[in-house]
This record gives structure tokens, sequence and C-alpha cells, in this order.
């Protein structure tokens, strides 16, 4: 599982660009599923049918996002350093003397010059104060052009049980997806897994694939952000101490049929959890629970630290039972 993690990672796939991460992730599942097939908007779809026994049949929608946040290029000045715009979200904190890497393979350091503002050195500069160098010396000689896509460069690392890596946020979403399918040998469910693309740009994946599929059920895939660091917003949400049952974020309140179908299955198998409420940001499941004419959803969450770096960290642990947590939901009925 660690070593699919380390690939997934390390992979290059911003929003609008995928492709790498879509061909991985079907590498995959490709011996897993019944049925695969991939959407206008480029999300994959992983379908896996019902248990002959099965009664009653409800269609859920499993909505994990392939995307990552990067920047894009958008002007080249006279001296070969880049200006770009954020695609998703890009903290100002993290990006100062971070490396990244352009689709093309050029390697490149964000950095800013303080040499006139020596005053404002403790300031975060705004993103029209900052440039990649790329070590050209000239617009001519600057292997880079308008609208070329980065993303962090930074490789995975384990510390102990403590998972480290870019992008790891968004792709440990996609891990949990692909190995709960790997555990689904006969469910009563009819169960969608979605690798949803521009999630960090509006979760415009989630809205096209879940009107396509029209689920009864959905349910997104992602990390929340733990409170366990020094001074720290005060939530209880810690590393080490389970998956996160959603109850709320900023986009979404999860329903309350579907929150306690995850506890009761939690409860049930033995599968430490915890409750979460987010007062900032949201997930797919809040354009899947849009969809038609509205579709009862809710979220399974991985605790992160350091959220949108490029040393976003997790829990083997947390990794491994959100897993058995998804895995025993699909084998619980729901009230619905």
């Amino acid at each position: 599982m660690k070593k699919l993690l380390q690939t997934l990672t390390e992979t290059f796939g911003p929003a609008g660009h995928e492709d790498e991460v879509r061909e991985l992730v079907r590498k995959e599942v490709q011996p897993l599923a019944d049925e695969i097939r991939v959407d206008v908007l480029g999300n994959l779809i992983a379908r896996k049918r019902p248990g002959k026994t099965a009664k009653n049949i409800k269609k859920i929608m499993i909505a994990a996002h392939m995307d990552e946040s990067g920047v894009m290029a958008s002007h080249v000045d006279e001296n070969g350093f880049v200006r770009f715009s954020p695609i998703g979200s890009v903290f100002r904190r993290y990006v100062l003397g971070a490396r990244v890497r352009f689709l093309n393979g050029t390697p490149g350091v964000i950095g800013a010059s303080l040499a006139n503002h020596l005053d404002k050195v403790n300031e975060l500069p705004t993103f029209d104060k900052v440039h990649i160098d790329v070590g050209a010396t000239s617009r001519k000689d600057c292997p880079v052009e308008i609208g070329d896509v980065a993303v962090f460069d930074r490789p995975y690392s384990e510390f102990g049980d403590r998972l480290v890596a870019k992008s790891m946020g968004n792709r440990v979403g996609v891990l949990l997806a692909i190995e709960t399918l790997r555990n689904l040998k006969s469910v009563p469910y009819d169960v969608y897994f979605v690798f949803t693309t521009q999630s960090e740009v509006g979760m415009r994946g989630a809205a096209t694939s879940a009107y396509g599929v029209d689920p009864d059920i959905g349910i997104a895939l992602d990390a929340t952000p733990a409170g366990d660091t020094p001074q720290a917003h005060g939530m209880e949400i810690a590393l080490g101490k389970g998956p996160c049952i959603k109850i709320q974020d900023a986009g979404m309140i999860a329903d309350t049929r579907v929150v306690h179908w995850m506890i009761g299955a939690a409860q049930k198998n033995k599968v430490s959890f915890q409750r979460e409420v987010l007062a900032i940001g949201d997930t797919d499941a809040r354009m899947i629970q849009r969809v038609r004419a509205g579709v009862p959803s809710g979220c399974i969450s991985v605790p992160v630290r350091y959220v949108h770096s490029s040393s976003e960290m997790v829990d083997a642990f947390d990794v491994q039972n959100t897993v058995k947590l998804l895995t025993a939901v699909l084998h619980t009925s729901i009230g619905l």
C-alpha cells in the first residue's frame, strides 16, 4: 500500500492535467472492476456490480479526486523569470523557496526579490511579487511557455508511521478507493468508484460524473486538516486516531442517515473513528449532493497536517483504518 501511495503522490497531475494519474489508476483497477470508462471531463469510473443475491439494490458513488494544486505560467520576463497564477489552493506561506516541476520536466524554484524591501522580509509577498527561477538568462532561452503548468516537487518520505509527500492530501483518497475496491468480493450495492478531475478548481469532475452516474448515495474520500499541532485551530481531529466521518464542512451538511450508517459500520466492526466538523474547506461531496434532484451524501476523511503544502503528513494507521471503514460501510445496509 505504501509503495502505491508513493507512486501516486509523486505522479504529475495538477487540475486539468490528470492524464498520468488516470493511467496509473486505470492499471490498478483494471483487474478489479467489472466495468471501466472515462467520461468527457476525464473522470475515470470503475464499477463494481452487486452480488447475485443482492436485493433492493442502491447505486453508490465513491468519489476520490486525482488532481493536485499547482501553478500556471502567465508571463516570462526579458530575464527569463516566470510569473505564474495558482491552480487551486496554493498558500503563500508555503511557496517561497519551494521547488516546482513543469510538465515538460523543467525544474524551478519559487523566489522573490527582497533587495529593495529588506524592511518587509518577514511579510508574505503576494503572487504578483514572486517568480519561478528556471535557470534561464533571457526570455529566448527560457524552456517554459505561457500556459505551461507545474506542481511542487518533493519526494515521498516516511517518518516512522508518518507518511509525508506533496499532494498527499489529494492522492491518499485515490489510494483509499483503489484499496477498498481491491477488498470487495461481493457487495449488496452497485458501486461506482469515480476518480474525479478538477476538484481543486471547483469540484468540476465530481459534478459532471455524478450527473452521469446518477447515484442513490454519494461518498467523497478526501483529507481534512488536523488540529493536533502547536497553536492549531481548535479541532477535534488528530493523526493516529482513525478516519474522520464528516458531519459538516463549509460546503455540505452531511446527510444524517449517511452519517449514522457510517458510524454504525465503524462501531460494529470496531474501527476507531473521529467525528469531523470543518469550518473551512469542502470536498467532492458538495457537488454530488446537489446533482439532479439531490443525492444523500457524506464523506470519509483522513487527517492531514500541513495541508496544501509540499510536505503534507498522514498516519499509516489512519490510512489503513479508512480502508477498513469504507469496506465495512459497503457491506452494511442503509435505511434509505
